[in-house]
């Protein structure tokens, strides 16, 4: 009788387990996101953007941010530092040709959320926490988020006048998605 008891706990617990991960909302990443960095002496853009985004509002706990970026489509608005940003003393796109983002934790705050993940930039994998928001309006939604990235520690040191480029970088995030 115990052990009949003990598999229909294991029979609910999966069951429940099951529910809940099906009411978690998948999203897509609509076109017109914007993934912008600047810092001093560069700034640009990113395309190339997917990935995976689970994400209900009401149970943030479980969320689940698995996200790519495309390194080679860094975009300053200028050819020559284009080529440069793409080259094997900045970004090295040959080698490291995507940018990832993988979430570990995403926290409800009094007005916003807390996400902490792993980036992975120029082969190196650090953890990193910063704020976001979402706005829902039925089918659609929105992330909001900044953080600072300090290049360097991600072994990106530019070339010889690598030092008229700042370390800190501000990556600025707003993702519409739809389910």
């Amino acid at each position: 009788m115990k052990l009949v008891t003990q598999y229909l706990l294991i029979a609910l617990a999966l069951s429940l387990l099951a529910f809940a991960s099906d009411t978690l909302s998948e999203w897509s990443i609509a076109d017109d996101y914007e993934v912008k960095f600047s810092g001093s002496g560069a700034e640009g853009t990113f395309q190339g953007l997917r990935g995976t985004i689970i994400f209900d509002s009401s149970a943030p706990e479980q969320a689940q941010f698995n996200i790519i970026l495309d390194a080679t489509t860094i975009d300053t608005g200028n050819k020559t530092k284009n080529k440069h940003a793409r080259g094997d003393s900045w970004f090295d796109v040959e080698q490291y040709p995507e940018i990832r983002f993988r979430s570990t934790q995403v926290k409800a705050l009094s007005d916003s959320y807390q996400m902490i993940g792993m980036l992975t930039l120029h082969g190196i994998k650090k953890e990193i926490s910063f704020p976001f928001s979402f706005t829902q309006s039925s089918d659609t939604g929105l992330f909001k988020g900044s953080f600072t990235v300090d290049r360097e520690k991600y072994g990106i040191k530019g070339p010889l006048l690598g030092f008229l480029v700042g370390d800190d970088f501000e990556v600025n995030l707003s993702v519409p998605v739809k389910k």
